[in-house]
């Protein structure tokens, strides 16, 4: 008889061998199902922060793009001078020393051309014909003509009075400009016309450009 057998019991109830009987804890299912919900929150926190610092250094994410929006927006809502490059602040017409040149076949182009611009407050220079470069060579309204820095203020407004008018740069170093009359040349554009382009062009509206 074995010594794991209690006294008084035999037969089937013998305990035979000489290995102790191991007795193993019931398992806890309720920690394992909480031990497996905290390693799956864990992971997703670290997942999350990973993406976090990589929307970081790499600007993206929703709010980074929203901010870059309204900073474009904002930018664009403060004009620094109009299309053609005019600044804000411009030239007064009594600054400006125009030469009036007639390119058609009609007399006294020029002339008339020239008075009227006068009127409006402009200086006049030399009045006749055009240059051979350009005689009965353009088609459309006008040329208006000068040297580069003229681009940003003496020609946008001289060409505010003349609708059509092509502006172009030479070498020149003078600071007059050439108002060459082209074969669509008809008038200028009326007074009250010329002071509506006039405060466009001191006053420009920003382009749109999406939706802000």
């Amino acid at each position: 008889m074995s010594m794991l057998t209690p006294p008084g019991m035999g037969g089937k109830y013998r305990i035979t061998g000489d290995k102790y009987p191991r007795m193993r804890r019931p398992r806890n299912r309720r920690r394992i199902i909480l031990a497996v919900m905290a390693s799956v929150v864990a992971l997703g926190l670290i997942g999350w922060g990973t993406l976090q610092l990589i929307e970081v250094f790499t600007g993206g994410g929703k709010h980074s793009t929203a901010v870059r929006k309204k900073q474009g927006c904002a930018k664009q809502g403060k004009p620094n001078g109009s299309a053609s490059g005019a600044p804000s602040t411009l030239p007064k017409p009594g600054a400006i020393k125009v030469n009036v040149y007639n390119a058609t076949k009609r007399g006294g182009l020029a002339k008339g051309t020239a008075d009227e611009l006068k009127k409006r407050g402009f200086k006049i220079g030399k009045v006749g014909n055009a240059p051979k470069a350009y005689d009965k060579k353009v088609k459309g309204a006008g040329i208006l003509l000068g040297a580069p820095k003229a681009a940003s203020g003496m020609l946008p407004v001289l060409g505010a009075h003349l609708t059509g008018a092509v502006q172009k740069t030479d070498a020149r170093e003078g600071s007059d400009v050439d108002l060459i009359l082209g074969t669509a040349f008809k008038e200028l554009d009326t007074k009250k016309d010329a002071d509506k382009a006039m405060a466009t062009l001191a006053n420009p509206s920003p382009a749109p450009s999406g939706k802000c």
